[in-house]
């Protein structure tokens, strides 16, 4: 009999929570098979089996949180008759799946508890479907069995899931929640009731619990503020020169061909500025300089309710194609909550855009333990004075947060002009 105990799934994680199992109890499970989904201070992802038999027993239940370490289930030799001389395991109703053993199965459960969700292709019993897809058909009343997976292997991803409410396919009755019950599929539940005082001089008052993401943002930005020595630069980059070599890769692209944004350009001048200015690559920490001779680059994504940092590894290395494919994929990836925790560590700085929100200018917040983060806002067309008449300009403002500990006054002056004197030459970004 062997331990499925909780891994450490990111270099930061001390606890995760079960979301799901996506085997069951006189399952088989094969070395690589996933296992059960888990919720990091990072991301949510499936963890994949290093142990190969029959799932004897599910120690933590759906939505515990438990310590690295702590043992999640046990997995033992054989074909299920070693959960069978057990008996029933916690959990799973006291009723054994079909072809899990010889063994008579213990009483039949109530007629309410014995409909079975629509099994997936993997036979445990529960439609494939991404953490993100999850809750949001449960917030939707959506019938994760009657959707179709557009992802891998048929997986149920966030688009179906909007596809299908777009469409008015709920599989519950209006105003119910969905709630899925182990092998019991969904049922309505009511929602929680509000937590204080029903009505105060601010309204009705609710509260609503952080995941594991939120509370690892929350904490890390605090403590960014309070322990990092934040200074701030400011600049104004005429993006004009590549706003016209973009429409000409624009117009000269063929069908599935990836064209840079002007976020990948901007990705790009920070990976070649960083890699000529090793301190605004580094991070202070213990007392003494920590200085990279990787060049990777975190781009800020919007996610759920949550802001995530995937990596753009060896960004000063890459060209902007290279850099654009794997911006959206990575992209794409944290949407559909299928990124996974090595994509979201090993960032040696930071590119942060509001720009496609018509923001022109914000400060940043430092990833620590990183010395700086750039925060770059709306390309707009403005009046400008050259050679003594006024004309218009694509104007880009960027503000560059650094810790001072470690990136003083006078070099991050020179950083920040080297990333600007880079946009503003489009065929510095080529070489």
């Amino acid at each position: 009999m062997a331990e499925v105990v909780m891994p450490r799934l990111s270099d930061s994680m001390e606890e995760g929570t079960i979301l799901q199992w996506l085997k069951q109890p006189g399952d088989e499970v094969a070395i690589g098979d996933e296992l059960v989904e888990i919720e990091t201070d990072k991301a949510n992802m499936a963890y994949e089996s290093d142990v190969a038999g029959t799932l004897s027993e599910i120690l933590v239940q759906e939505g515990e949180t438990v310590a690295i370490g702590t043992a999640i289930a046990m997995v033992g030799e054989g074909d299920g008759t070693e959960r069978s001389a057990a008996g029933p395991v916690a959990g799973d109703g006291g009723a054994l799946r079909a072809g899990a053993s010889s063994t008579p199965p213990s009483p039949t459960p109530p007629a309410e508890e014995a409909v079975e969700a629509p099994v997936d292709p993997d036979g445990n019993g529960r439609p494939k479907a991404s953490p993100v897809a999850r809750r949001m058909a449960k917030e939707q009343g959506l019938d994760l069995g009657k959707l179709q997976g557009s992802g891998p292997g048929g997986r149920i991803v966030k688009a179906d899931v909007e596809k299908a409410d777009a469409t008015g396919a709920t599989g519950f009755e209006p105003g119910t929640a969905a709630t899925q019950t182990g092998e019991t599929g969904f049922e309505p539940a009511t929602a929680r009731p509000p937590v204080g005082s029903p009505e105060t001089a601010k309204g009705q008052v609710s509260f609503e619990d952080l995941s594991k993401l939120q509370s690892t943002i929350s904490r890390r930005m605090a403590e960014s503020k309070a322990t990092a020595p934040h200074f701030y630069l400011e600049a104004e980059v005429d993006m004009s020169r590549l706003v016209e070599a973009r429409a000409q890769i624009k117009a000269g692209a063929k069908e599935g061909d990836v064209v840079p944004s002007f976020n990948d350009m901007v990705v790009k001048a920070c990976a070649l500025a960083l890699r000529e200015h090793p301190r605004a690559n580094g991070a202070y920490r213990d007392g003494r300089f920590e200085l990279y001779s990787r060049v990777n680059v975190g781009v800020a994504v919007a996610a759920r309710d949550a802001l995530v940092v995937p990596t753009v590894f060896d960004a000063d290395q890459k060209n902007l194609r290279q850099i654009a494919t794997d911006s959206r994929a990575l992209a794409q990836r944290v949407r559909d909550g299928q990124i996974t925790p090595p994509e979201l560590s090993g960032a040696t700085f930071t590119v942060s855009n509001l720009g496609m929100f018509g923001i022109d200018s914000f400060a940043a917040v430092i990833n620590p333990p990183q010395a700086a983060i750039l925060a770059a806002g709306a390309i707009s067309e403005r009046p400008v004075v050259r050679d003594g008449e006024i004309t218009t300009a694509h104007l880009m403002r960027v503000n560059l947060a650094c810790d001072h500990r470690i990136l003083y006054g006078a070099p991050a002056a020179e950083f920040l002009a080297r990333i600007r004197a880079l946009l503003e030459e489009p065929l510095a970004l080529a070489l």
